[in-house]
């Protein structure tokens, strides 16, 4: 197994572990909507104080390690390290990058070992802050979907009602027009023009509308 590989196994699985397709950039894409599956891991206990929220998934990483109780020296010591990385030549050899960033740090009196507890502190942070958005968002999602199953149970209550009110009107004009008939029988005895001269006459009726 590679040393890379090894990462993942280490200060509890917080390093981020890169296939071979991640590393040649043809890592798989979330089709759009796609909610992130997770496992639900324990949440770890870093934060002081509440961590920010993440508003379409930017992250002010200097609030989330605040959040943890890092303060901006030790932030200053890891990011100080990164630009020296990435101030050396492409293609150095490790070895020799190693040797060249040891040199430097120890030239400015920077204790190596505070720059890597800076940089697990980081890491651990990190991690909890990953692992606290998934709660929270297992929590709301469970949340969501109990009140859309609560609509969709209302809706099929609705749609029933609608359904039986609908079946029940259909039965009133099939009841009404048989009964309508039936009286009709009776106006029809007595004429057309002396239904009409008593319905004109009448104060309890109303002259049918001209359609």
């Amino acid at each position: 197994m590679s040393d890379k590989k090894t990462w993942g196994s280490t200060v509890m699985g917080w390093f981020v572990v890169q296939d071979q397709a991640a590393d040649s950039g043809e890592s798989e894409a979330a089709a759009p909507g796609d909610v992130p599956s997770s496992t639900q891991q324990q949440e770890l206990p870093v934060f002081n104080t509440p961590p920010p929220a993440a508003p379409g998934g930017k992250v002010d990483f200097d609030q989330v390690f605040e959040a943890a109780g890092i303060d901006e020296e030790e932030r200053q010591r890891i990011s100080r390290t990164l630009e020296l990385l990435t101030s050396l030549p492409p293609g150095t050899e490790d070895t020799v990058k190693k040797q060249i960033v040891m040199a430097s740090l120890r030239a400015f009196g920077v204790p190596i070992e505070k720059i890597i507890e800076a940089g697990a502190q980081e890491l651990q942070a990190l991690e909890a802050y990953i692992r606290a958005g998934a709660a929270d968002t297992e929590k709301v999602t469970a949340e969501a979907d109990q009140r859309i199953k609560q609509y969709e149970e209302e809706i099929v209550k609705l749609k029933t009602v609608m359904q039986e009110r609908v079946s029940e009107q259909q039965g009133v004009i099939s009841s009404c027009n048989e009964k309508k008939l039936e009286v009709q029988k009776v106006l029809e005895f007595f004429g057309q023009e002396a239904v009409a001269r008593v319905v004109r006459d009448s104060p309890k009726l109303h002259e049918p509308a001209q359609n």
